[in-house]
């Protein structure tokens, strides 16, 4: 049985980021991942990093994300990890009437509140974005938004985490979780048991079954996204590009309910709505996504939803019009059930903290996530920040 002073189980953004602060403060820690770092969602998306700001009033958004960005940038530029950051801006397009509505009241109430976005007309979003569709009603600029490659990041904080004393350990998957009688915590994986005084779970989209070895219910709902990638390309696109048509739509109809998270593509089996996000990597691929889909833990890929996706993307960017789709994959994100994140202590068992339902952008939030969470283990006092996401709200003991 191998001892140390904090847990953490899950190997992606978020669990990566909370081990490697919790080793800057010098904490012991041990990292536990079932597979490779970055195997699962941290590995496989699109590598957008969402940034709007601090803010008149800085809320937790604004933490996770500038918050984030800040940390994205030291890892590259400071600490000299090489994750293909760069502060490229994203661009949301307009394509109808109503989508141009929508845009021009959100940009408003954002500047009102302190963010930075811009509406643009198609000829200004073309000056920055050439490839743009010309038939756009216009787009919406987010100067201060970023990207890096998603797989690179999330190893680097397991590094950095490692170069700080961390041992972070592959290939564990956990079988078992007790709490012992003096209170630490035993973590059963197939090769020995690890024991610790606290425990962080940060496995995404399978903290839910992590609870339930616990007594727990912990409401985060796997939802899958996939993706898909063209053969590389001299550069043609240089921002994060988006769509405004699922933001209009969720804004009117957020679709959950007691059991189904909010802003999903499809509900019950059916298409409500198309989402887009995507950009150009290093390499020259252009990569994109969207769907958000209940399917348990299903991974396969709909090839029907690819082709959705990918047709909704040539309306944007018509060069893709004349080329193919070289690879597709999907993986797991974690929705909590009021669509809020859940990070902080679970007020049912001592020094048990989560930090999960991240839901879609849960890589351009897990490094300020895994920083909060590891400040509050390490102080034993919650940052005010995470009051709006306190696990008490929603997570209970099984019946």
């Amino acid at each position: 049985m191998t001892d140390s002073e904090v847990i953490v189980i899950g190997g992606g953004i978020a669990g990566a980021s909370t081990a490697y602060h919790l080793a800057e403060h010098g904490r012991g820690v041990t990292l536990l991942e079932r597979g490779e770092i970055a195997s699962e969602a941290s590995g496989v998306n699109a590598g957008g990093i969402g940034a709007l700001g601090w803010g008149h009033v800085p809320n937790l958004e604004s933490y996770l994300t500038m918050g984030s960005l800040q940390i994205f940038r030291s890892l590259q530029i400071e600490l000299g990890y090489d994750i293909e950051f760069r502060a490229s801006g994203a661009l949301q397009a307009i394509q109808t009437a109503r989508q141009y509505e929508y845009s021009r009241d959100n940009v408003l109430s954002l500047k009102s509140h302190g963010y930075t976005a811009e509406l643009l007309t198609v000829n200004e979003a073309r000056g920055i974005e050439p490839e743009l569709n010309p038939e756009l009603l216009g787009a919406v600029h987010f100067p201060l938004r970023g990207q890096a490659d998603p797989r690179k990041a999330t190893r680097a904080f397991a590094s950095a985490a490692a170069d700080r004393g961390a041992q972070v350990l592959t290939g564990r998957e956990v079988t078992g979780i007790t709490r012992l009688g003096d209170g630490t915590y035993r973590v059963a994986c197939s090769d020995e048991a690890y024991t610790a005084s606290k425990l962080v779970l940060a496995a995404g989209a399978w903290c839910g079954p992590l609870g339930k070895m616990l007594g727990l219910r912990i409401p985060v709902i796997p939802v899958r996204g996939q993706m898909w990638a063209t053969e590389p390309l001299p550069p043609r696109v240089f921002h994060s590009i988006s769509a405004a048509e699922s933001p209009l739509h969720w804004s009117a109809s957020p679709g959950n309910d007691a059991d189904t998270p909010p802003e999903l593509t499809h509900i019950r089996g059916r298409r409500v709505t198309r989402h887009l996000y995507g950009r150009q990597t290093r390499d020259g691929e252009i990569i994109f996504g969207g769907d958000r889909e209940m399917a348990g833990y299903d991974t396969r890929v709909d090839e029907s939803g690819i082709e959705v996706n990918f047709g909704h993307t040539t309306e944007i960017l018509p060069l893709l019009s004349g080329l193919s789709i070289s690879r597709t994959w999907a993986g797991l994100m974690p929705f909590s059930l009021d669509g809020r994140p859940i990070i902080g202590k679970i007020p049912q068992m001592d020094e048990l903290y989560i930090v999960s339902g991240l839901a879609s952008s849960g890589f351009g939030r897990g490094p300020m996530a895994g920083k909060l969470i590891a400040d509050y283990v390490h102080t034993g006092h919650r940052p005010p920040s995470l009051a709006e996401c306190d696990p008490a709200r929603c997570v209970t003991m099984l019946g």
